[in-house]
């Protein structure tokens, strides 16, 4: 495999051993007790780690466990197998599905085993392969392990008499139905979005890419909460050292728990300290296909409505899931459409202040008799006027997202109206500089990602300093300090400006969109495996 020379992070650093815990168990039968070298097992106290053969035992031990009767809703149903043997199963209430429990698997086991050997060899076998009918049914004999289970929504049998459990899943819990998305909105296109089930936004992905290639590997992320959390990739596409970079990243988050894919892309991203993001983050189904097709790596986390893609670009923060979905010539002008909101943003009210200040002599004499009239009785300097407005249009901006959702369109708009006009009324501000800073925000509004938005506009007040500060020169040396640092992030271990610094081979749509049939090969960043898309 032919390495760039960018890769260095990636490729250069020393293996370590992986501790990767995979959700499926795996158990070996010839050797109950093999599994204990390949697990990562909290010995407690004065415990015992595997289950014991008296059911009394076991049944103290769950109840100490999980504080019962304490803990409502951990259910222990004491019955008995083949008319007179002991045994007990634990569940949580409303993780479990209660009609396939109470008609099919209680039934299996009390009605089912009457008249069976119950001095068969193993009877934990005998129920497994020919009484219990539910779709996966695993055995285990360590209580952490059994009792991780539990909390995840299988069922738990324990049998007098027998050192080891039967896990049984009936994982069945409310969900949100599956809805239109709501940041990532398309005339053209899937108008259905992840919801924060796992299993079901998986199932999501396996409908849009039908391939044997898709891998999906699962992992318990947070000491203490264990949270599920998925890697997806297409093998035989996806650079095999990403993969592997993303796994290690992972394994070495240390936090008690994680609540969200946002917490975890803070704990394996490449620089903390960077402005701008380093994983994309998207919650449209068919946008994460195409990012799987491209070479990427999904990571979904439960309880997240949309998952991360890594490595990216800037380009793939630009670019939106509908630009492909268009014919070329339109998809090309919304793109530059695009291009110039971004510049707007960025560096309108800075180019203002710099004009105002340093540079008049660069104005057209109608156009500043017009700005020194529009200012007239102003109290407050220009860069005080201008900030003032920004932190204004900034606090209208947050208050009409975190109200409920038409009231908070309309308090933005008659927000934006009563302020703009009460203050031009007062002589607080001038009304060319409403107008500037409008359209500075209304720009950054048509940047897709939100996370590349909060940066940029972040971005502008550092600009509006620079401007203050310096004029022109001001701003040519924040602009030359801010690709500087784009030049060197990167994002596990791929340029953030690839293809343009370092130049690569590409797809011709780095910003213009080409017709379709012209991309024929993958981001070459990403040093895929096949390169060359399929005709």
């Amino acid at each position: 495999m032919q390495k760039k020379p960018w890769d260095i992070f990636i490729y250069k650093e020393k293996p370590q051993k992986e501790k990767f815990e995979l959700l499926e168990i795996k158990e070996d039968d010839n050797n109950e007790h093999s599994d204990i070298e390949h697990s990562n097992i909290e010995h407690r106290s004065g415990k015992e780690a595997y289950i014991y053969s008296d059911i009394k035992a076991n049944l103290k031990r769950i109840k100490e466990d999980f504080r019962i009767p304490q803990n409502a809703d951990i259910i222990v149903r004491e019955l008995k197998i083949c008319g007179h043997i002991d045994a007990f199963l634990v569940f949580i209430d409303g993780l479990i599905d209660k009609k396939i429990l109470n008609e099919t698997l209680l039934n299996s086991l009390m009605s089912g085993t009457r008249g069976m050997d119950y001095e068969e060899a193993d009877l934990i076998d005998a129920l497994a392969d020919n009484i219990i009918n539910i779709g996966i049914v695993k055995k285990h004999n360590l209580f952490d392990k059994i009792e991780n289970m539990i909390t995840n929504g299988f069922c738990a049998l324990f049998i007098d008499g027998y050192n080891k459990c039967l896990l049984l899943e009936l994982v069945e819990y409310a969900k949100r139905s599956i809805e239109k998305p709501e940041n990532e909105k398309t005339i053209r296109g899937s108008k259905e979005s992840f919801i924060e089930d796992l299993p079901t936004n998986v199932s999501m992905l396996r409908r849009l890419f039908r391939n044997k290639n898709l891998i999906v590997e699962y992992m318990k992320i947070g000491a203490e909460n264990n949270i599920g959390c998925a890697i997806i990739y297409v093998n035989g596409i996806i650079n095999p050292e990403i993969l592997k970079e993303l796994k290690k990243r992972i394994n070495k988050v240390k936090s008690e728990s994680i609540i969200g894919s946002g917490m975890l892309e803070q704990r394996i991203e490449d620089n903390k300290w960077m402005i701008f993001p380093q994983m994309l983050n998207t919650e449209r189904p068919d946008r994460a296909v195409s990012l799987l097709m491209e070479g990427k790596a999904l990571i979904m986390v439960e309880g997240s409505p949309s998952v991360n893609a890594v490595p990216i670009t800037f380009f793939n923060l630009y670019h939106t899931s509908e630009d492909n979905s268009l014919r070329w010539y339109y998809g090309s002008f919304i793109s530059l459409i695009r291009l110039l909101g971004v510049f707007l943003a960025v560096f309108l009210p800075g180019f203002y202040i710099a004009l105002v200040l340093y540079s008049q002599e660069m104005i057209s004499s109608e156009l500043l008799a017009s700005i020194a009239g529009a200012r007239e009785g102003v109290p407050f300097p220009t860069i005080v006027e201008l900030t003032l407005m920004e932190v204004a249009f900034e606090l209208i901006r947050e208050a009409s997202s975190r109200v409920p959702g038409t009231i908070g369109e309309t308090l933005g708009i008659v927000g934006a109206l009563i302020l703009g006009q009460a203050a031009v009324q007062a002589g607080l501000v001038s009304p060319i500089l409403i107008i500037i800073v409008a359209a500075s925000g209304i720009a950054s509004f048509v940047i897709p990602d939100y996370s590349l938005s909060s940066a940029v506009r972040i971005t502008r007040f550092f600009f509006i300093l620079m401007g203050y500060l310096a004029g022109f020169y001001g701003i040519s040396i924040g602009m030359f300090v801010f690709f500087a640092l784009m030049s060197i992030m990167k994002s596990f271990g791929v340029p953030f400006l690839a293809p343009i610094a370092p130049k690569l081979r590409t797809s011709p749509d780095i910003i213009l969109v080409k017709p379709i049939d012209t991309m024929k090969y993958r981001p070459d960043e990403l040093n895929a495996v096949k390169k060359r898309k399929k005709k």
